[in-house]
């Protein structure tokens, strides 16, 4: 068995609601990257800057994703094969050799801002130092990964993705919402004055190379079958309803942050752009229990997210071997390490983690379109998808999302530097 215990058998699954509630899961570790740390940066800086005017940037980009990442999930479901691994078997060696490197790279630097934003978390919880912090959150996870099966790290990322949404729920009940301009925010798109870069840093920030690989490898732990046609269209069927339910539950995560910082911060003309101050602000505006809350919500973010980035480089790694991600197997173990340790010493080498934090974000700009495309360019051959490759609409359409994505990650890099 392969580590997300591969199902390679012949068993037609059973039909109804209790075999899609059994399908739930895949979506939800993507949705755990649309909720890190860097979301929520830029979710509160939005709030307090413009109240409820942007949640309709929530609204937009989660349909983006939903497309990007359903797209890719059909890759695994087709040909049996994560992105990773087909990147290796049907593009050529000097090609798919610097794309998986990249790919490797731009999981580090995802990683390097997960465990920062975990850190966070512990410093605003126990006043603990940000670099003691990355050592212990970086050593849970290591052990979370290397002695849970995939089946128990799914429940477990499962449990804090319900806890971080009860979370905001709490908050949400402490404070008086405006639900007329919050409806009309998600709805109606409004460009206020001086807001153009934080649109660019919501959008940008979505769609993330490590949750592209992340998903056509953890898909396969619902894969029955990969030679019955009727089987593989009902995975599809079932595929969409997992990432529709999990975007949806990140749209709602994204816009209950965006809303609480609308709420408390906007109202009272506070602007954040710090999660440590973000939490400092709430405890005199709505109360103690809402700065704790907030900040266990944050660690839980932190730590799956750091998760999920760490199955990601696995699987990238093993890729270039040509293997599926199996924590057992020696290239999925060195996927993980390459993945965390890099991205620790940077925090303790470079003087200003927050500014290895911006260095990372931009390698992550500039590996973003080449993990895109490569997508793009795999589900619309017909060599690798057969039957079920893309419709010229499709293509279209990816190429285009494709094209956006790519720009705001450039013009962010632009304005960072």
């Amino acid at each position: 068995m392969n580590l997300l215990d591969k199902l390679k058998v012949n068993h037609r699954p059973s039909s109804g609601a209790l075999d899609l509630l059994k399908y739930i899961g895949p979506g939800l570790l993507v949705t755990v990257g649309f909720i890190d740390p860097g979301n929520w940066a830029t979710n509160l800086a939005a709030g307090s800057e413009f109240g409820y005017a942007l949640l309709w940037v929530v609204t937009f980009s989660s349909i983006m994703l939903i497309i990007i990442q359903h797209n890719v999930a059909h890759l695994g479901i087709v040909t049996g094969l994560c992105l990773s691994e087909a990147t290796n078997k049907y593009i050529p060696r000097t090609l798919n050799r610097p794309i998986l490197i990249s790919a490797m790279l731009a999981s580090i630097s995802t990683s390097l801002a997960e465990i920062l934003g975990g850190a966070i978390a512990l410093r605003m919880l126990f006043g603990m130092p940000i670099k003691v912090g990355a050592v212990i959150v970086t050593i849970a996870c290591l052990a979370m990964l290397f002695s849970n099966t995939y089946s128990k790290i799914e429940r477990w990322i499962i449990t804090f993705v319900s806890i971080i949404g009860l979370s905001f729920l709490y908050e949400l009940a402490l404070v008086e919402v405006n639900w007329g301009a919050a409806i009309t925010g998600w709805v109606k798109p409004s460009f206020p004055e001086n807001s153009m870069l934080i649109i660019m840093s919501v959008l940008g920030a979505v769609v993330m190379p490590h949750n592209l690989f992340l998903h056509s490898e953890v898909i396969q732990s619902r894969e029955w079958n990969l030679e019955d046609d009727v089987i593989i269209k009902k995975q599809l069927k079932y595929e969409f309803y997992d990432t529709l339910l999990s975007m949806v539950i990140g749209w709602a995560i994204n816009s209950a942050m965006i809303i609480l910082a609308a709420s408390t911060f906007f109202k009272n003309n506070v602007k954040v752009d710090e999660l440590d101050q973000a939490q400092q602000l709430l405890v005199p505006l709505v109360g103690n229990n809402a700065g704790i809350i907030f900040a266990g919500a944050l660690l839980l973010a932190g730590i799956s997210s750091t998760i999920t980035s760490g199955i990601a480089g696995a699987s990238i790694f093993a890729g270039i071997f040509g293997e599926t991600y199996n924590v057992k197997d020696l290239h999925s173990k060195l996927g993980i390490l390459l993945s965390f340790i890099p991205a620790l010493c940077v925090i303790f080498l470079v003087g200003d983690p927050f500014k290895g934090l911006i260095y990372s974000q931009m390698l992550l700009s500039i590996q973003l379109p080449i993990t895109v495309f490569t997508q793009v360019y795999l589900t619309s051959n017909k060599e690798v998808m057969g039957k079920f490759v893309n419709s010229r609409s499709t293509t279209l359409l990816l190429i285009v999302l494709g094209a956006l994505v790519t720009f705001l990650n450039l013009a962010l890099l632009v304005s960072l530097l």
